[in-house]
Order: structure tokens, then C-alpha cells, then sequence
């Protein structure tokens, strides 16, 4: 019995949804032929790929770890198709792209804009999430190239400077730092800060900031969104501290307030690959295009 990509893709498929129905649903395939190639799958394998709970399959250990191959095969035949389509020197095909928050809301937009009027017959696709799951998804093969604005640790993956940045600590207009648009480093110990959820490489920056400078703050609010933030802030439930490009906007009209402060809060927003990452020309061209906005 061999193994073939189409038994693959199912497998996915199921993984996915966790359902052989809806699995042959998306693959225009019978709920009998779904089931009969994932049973000649687990024949191969020395264990079940799955736990049965009623009509819903969850993968065992042994199902992730083939899930992961497995992705990684598809997605190797995936850009081969798209190659082979290829015509002429017209670049085609279809990028997958992370972006952490602040960039994936705030910078890639413009860029992926910028690249889709170059090359008319390419799709991005972007995923936004915090630094965290952003290094996970490129690590785990469901991304090509990703942006962050926080320290990687992931161990998989090259982290290079892509541009810098620079975090702002910001009031409402009504609030008492934004007269003299300075605080101390005893302001900033007994404010109300609404800051990121964990993983956010916002989050990180700002903690390693004011671990740095000594001070204990307290957390008043903590949202999983930038726009969540600025709003929290604008209505005084407190004070934060975000990217300058996630700001300048309410910083231009007045909405919020910039205040100085003793904190280091200059960063370094990073491009990660995988170390086994090999650029096509379609995957080159797009970095050429944001390296050079």
C-alpha cells in the first residue's frame, strides 16, 4: 500500500476540522472514501493517528508529528505548482506572510500594497497575531516569512534586523502627565497601566524597560489588541506604552498625548525565516520591496 500526497492532503484535512464529513466536504469527496483513505493511512503507521471521541478525531502524538511532515510536504508540492505555472519572467504565486500585531496592523499593509501593484499575478496572504504565535506559525511551517516586534526565542528560526522603532508612553488629554508631558520614574511605579497580553512583543520591550530602570508597576487592564489600548487610554482608564507607529495618528489629532519619560523604549522590529528557508524569486522580490518602503 503506498503513501500518496491525496492521502496526505485528507489527512490534513481532517486534522483541520476534526471530522472526516466535513473533511470530504471541503474536498468534494465521500464521507466513505475520506474515511477508507485514512484507514489505509493508519495501516501504515504503527499506531492509530488519532483519538476517537463519538464523530469528532483528535490527533495523538503520533498524528502531530506526521501532521507536521506532512504540511511541510503539501506545502513543497504546493510552490512547485505554482512554478511550474509560472509564465515567463512574470513572477505568479502565493506568499504566506506573519506579521506580529503592531507590524501586521500598522506597517505591512502599505508594504503588501505596495508589492501586489508590482506584481499583479501574486497573492499575500497576511496573518496577524502577537510575537509569540507569529514565531510559532513560520516555525511550524503555516507561514513563509514573518515580521516581529519582539525577541524571538524560538530556536528554529533566524531573527534579523529589519527596521527600527521606538515605543511612547501615552496619556489621554485630560490626564494629569499630559500638562508637562513628562513623568518621573515614581509616576511611572504608581500609575494604572493597560498594556498587552503575554506573548506580545510590545509587552516584552515595555517589561524589560522598566525592569531596567527599577521601577513596579501596576497592571490595571490588559488587552489582547493595540486599538483596544488606545481606546482604554483616550478614555483615562490609564496609561500605556506602544509603538510610535501605532500611534501617530492620535498623536497628530490630539486623541492621546506622548509623554517623556526615563525609560529606554528603542527596539529592534526583526525578519524571521526558518534556518532551512530557501528564497524563491517570488519570496526575494517581496523582501526586496519591504526593505525598500
Amino acid at each position: 500500500m503506498l503513501l500518496t500526497l491525496r492521502k496526505l492532503e485528507i489527512f490534513e484535512r481532517i486534522a483541520a476540522t476534526s471530522s472526516v464529513t466535513r473533511a470530504g466536504e471541503e474536498l468534494l469527496l465521500t464521507q466513505s472514501a475520506v474515511s477508507m483513505a485514512l484507514s489505509q493511512l493508519e495501516q501504515l503507521s504503527a499506531t492509530p493517528l488519532f483519538e476517537r471521541a463519538g464523530k469528532r478525531l483528535r490527533l495523538n502524538d503520533s498524528g502531530r508529528l506526521l501532521l507536521k511532515d506532512a504540511s511541510e510536504i503539501l506545502l513543497a508540492v504546493k510552490r512547485l505548482e505554482q512554478q511550474l505555472r509560472g509564465d515567463g519572467d512574470e513572477l505568479v504565486g502565493e506568499l504566506l506572510v506573519g506579521g506580529s500585531t503592531t507590524i501586521g496592523n500598522y506597517l505591512l499593509p502599505a508594504l503588501l500594497g505596495s508589492f501586489a501593484r508590482q506584481y499583479p499575478k501574486t497573492r499575500v496572504e497576511l496573518r496577524v497575531g502577537n510575537t509569540q504565535q507569529v514565531a510559532e506559525w513560520l516555525e511550524s511551517g503555516e507561514l513563509d516569512i514573518a515580521f516581529v516586534e519582539g525577541p524571538c526565542h524560538n530556536r528554529g528560526l533566524i531573527a534579523t534586523h529589519w527596521r527600527a522603532d521606538e515605543l511612547v508612553v501615552v496619556t489621554g488629554p485630560k490626564h494629569p502627565w499630559a500638562s508637562d508631558k513628562y513623568a518621573t520614574l515614581e509616576m511611572l511605579t504608581s500609575a494604572p497601566w493597560i498594556i498587552r497580553e503575554k506573548g506580545s512583543g510590545t509587552r516584552e520591550i515595555f517589561e524589560d524597560a522598566m525592569e531596567k530602570a527599577g521601577v513596579k508597576y501596576t497592571i490595571a487592564l490588559e488587552f489582547g489588541h493595540t486599538e483596544a489600548i488606545k481606546n482604554g487610554v483616550a478614555a483615562e482608564l490609564g496609561v500605556s506604552c506602544l509603538s510610535r507607529a501605532a500611534v501617530h495618528r492620535e498623536l497628530e489629532y490630539g486623541v492621546l498625548v506622548e509623554v517623556e519619560s526615563p525609560l529606554m523604549l528603542r527596539r529592534s522590529l526583526t525578519l524571521l525565516k526558518r534556518r532551512e528557508t530557501c528564497y524563491s524569486a517570488l519570496l526575494a522580490a517581496f523582501l526586496e520591496v519591504t526593505a525598500a518602503e
